[in-house]
């Protein structure tokens, strides 16, 4: 299907009113955005089918990458060898039509690999100039695939583009093309000769996302799919300026009092010097920046739901790939085998 068709047509009737706090701001941008809006709910199931000629099953991961996306954020997927991370990431920059660059995360990978380096050109008269020749972060979507097996000289080359959208080389300093995404992949079973990521680092990430293992029946779909005569392949849904205004629009959503201050509820009670589950489990808590990323994630997902308000579901939802790693187990909560995901589960049970 193409971008531009019946996705983005005419402009259905809004959504119910709801108790949420109105700004003038979203009205315009709805107005405006009208048909992006109207349309969000079939957009959304346009690229998850598209995306489904090629990935079989992981809609949960799909759902995640795409709320990371159209909030402007970068996502960090942990999963085993051969489950396709890599694939859903180069699928979905297809259905967007983005620029897609993938980095191989080595430890001999050094930093100008990625941001790019000066070389050194002569011209007809003989005169010699540099010429700045950019790396692989001049792109829209870039994959850094095993991030934790670079060194943290190189792993740091990446957060000022991921922070400023920006790459400063020498004394100049150029802007990266919008939008741009860092989704980063890293293999939990392999950590002999690896450099985890430092916290200042993994909290610039949204979400840390968990690709588990495919049921049989979507397995059964992979090999169908990979063991035939032709390759699956996508369309472009989405172009780049849509996205730019899907992006608007879910940054403009209001949000009412209640469900904000519940989401900061949440957050806060990561922090173990509050009473509750954290002062038992965790040694250190969620920073403010999961406060603004778990209010972004609820939007989007109420957005790609079809809806113009935020559900306290939602905000549930999102709760697990956006603190699980944000929040830092204690020696006992490790040696009982407690994962952050239960923890999360705990702390919301009180919430």
């Amino acid at each position: 299907m193409k971008a531009g068709g019946s996705l983005w047509g005419s402009s259905a009737a809004k959504a119910e009113s709801t108790k949420t706090d109105r700004t003038d701001n979203w009205e315009e941008s709805k107005e405006r955005l009208g048909t992006v809006f109207s349309s969000m709910g079939g957009v959304y199931k346009g690229l998850v089918s598209e995306i489904g000629h090629v990935i079989a099953g992981q809609e949960e991961v799909i759902e995640q990458i795409l709320i990371s996306v159209f909030t402007k954020n970068h996502a960090l997927l942990e999963g085993y060898p051969g489950l396709g991370k890599t694939l859903v990431v180069s699928t979905i920059s297809q259905v967007m039509d983005l620029k897609f660059r993938r980095i191989q995360c080595t430890p001999d990978l050094m930093p100008s690999d990625i941001t790019g380096t000066y070389l050194v050109e002569e011209d007809e008269s003989g005169k010699k100039a540099f010429r700045f020749e950019p790396g692989p972060l001049f792109t829209n979507i870039l994959l850094a695939d095993e991030i934790n097996r670079a060194t943290p000289k190189t792993q740091s080359a990446l957060l000022e583009a991921m922070q400023e959208k920006q790459v400063t080389a020498g004394n100049c300093t150029y802007q990266l093309d919008k939008p741009f995404f860092v989704l980063a992949t890293q293999n939990p079973i392999e950590m002999e000769g690896t450099y985890p990521l430092p916290e200042a680092q993994i909290d610039r990430f949204l979400m840390k996302i968990m690709v588990k293992y495919p049921n049989p029946k979507d397995e059964e779909k992979i090999v169908d799919l990979y063991t035939g005569g032709a390759m699956p392949s996508v369309h472009k849904i989405v172009s780049k300026e849509q996205l730019l205004s899907i992006q608007e629009l879910t940054r403009m959503m209001p949000v009412s009092n209640e469900v904000k201050k519940y989401a900061l509820d949440i957050v806060s009670r990561t922090r173990p010097d509050k009473d509750g589950p954290a002062k038992e489990l965790l040694d250190y808590g969620a920073s403010p920046r999961a406060s603004i990323g778990l209010i972004l994630a609820g939007k989007a997902k109420a957005l790609i739901s079809g809806r113009d308000y935020v559900k306290k579901e939602d905000i549930r939802e999102m709760a697990f790939p956006i603190l699980r790693h944000r929040i830092i187990l204690n020696f006992d909560s490790e040696r009982k085998g407690i994962t952050t995901d239960e923890a999360i589960k705990r702390i919301l049970k009180d919430a």
